[in-house]
């Protein structure tokens, strides 16, 4: 078994939407497809058993190459907070953990993300070894979320989120 540690981002963003509109990004299979880990011109699955114990999955195809990304939810509290497991069995067997609060500020909301991200490394690393590891996969993890939390901005800001609750 390889040797892990953690390290824990998080990050914070206000949106020009309500609470209930982005707690749905985050829930709905036909707005998960739209941003989270994916986006709609090459999303091949978005679905989701939403409850506590309940899988959610989404696969991209990018360049001919399916990347799965995977998870289980463990605490669903509509529409303030939302936790559940990452892991993209195609690259290791790790599992993250993120949690995210949704809180109303007037007309917008404060979205607080924090993920316990699980770092691999090998034996004969060395603390600073370790250290650029961590390092590392936190600015990674953070860029791909920076990105995704645009989507996520552009979804919910423009109405498109609300717009599918009436299909």
């Amino acid at each position: 078994m390889k040797k892990t540690a953690t390290i824990v981002l998080t990050m914070a963003r206000r949106i020009n939407a309500n609470s209930n509109d982005v707690f749905k990004a985050w829930t709905k299979p036909e707005l998960m497809k739209k941003w989270l880990f994916t986006t709609e011109a090459t999303n091949v699955v978005a679905k989701n058993d939403l409850r506590a114990g309940g899988k959610w999955e989404i696969i991209d195809r990018r360049e001919g190459e399916e990347y799965r990304a995977t998870g289980e939810y463990l605490e669903i509290d509509s529409p303030h907070r939302l936790e559940f497991t990452f892991e993209m069995p195609q690259f290791n067997n790790l599992q993250d953990q993120i949690i995210v609060w949704v809180s109303p500020v007037g007309k917008a909301c404060e979205m607080t993300f924090k993920q316990e991200i699980t770092v691999p490394h090998e034996e004969s690393w060395g603390p600073e070894d370790i250290k650029s590891a961590m390092k590392e996969y936190s600015e990674e993890s953070e860029a791909g979320w920076d990105k995704m939390f645009e989507g996520l901005k552009q979804l919910v800001e423009t109405g498109e989120g609300r717009a599918m609750d009436n299909k």
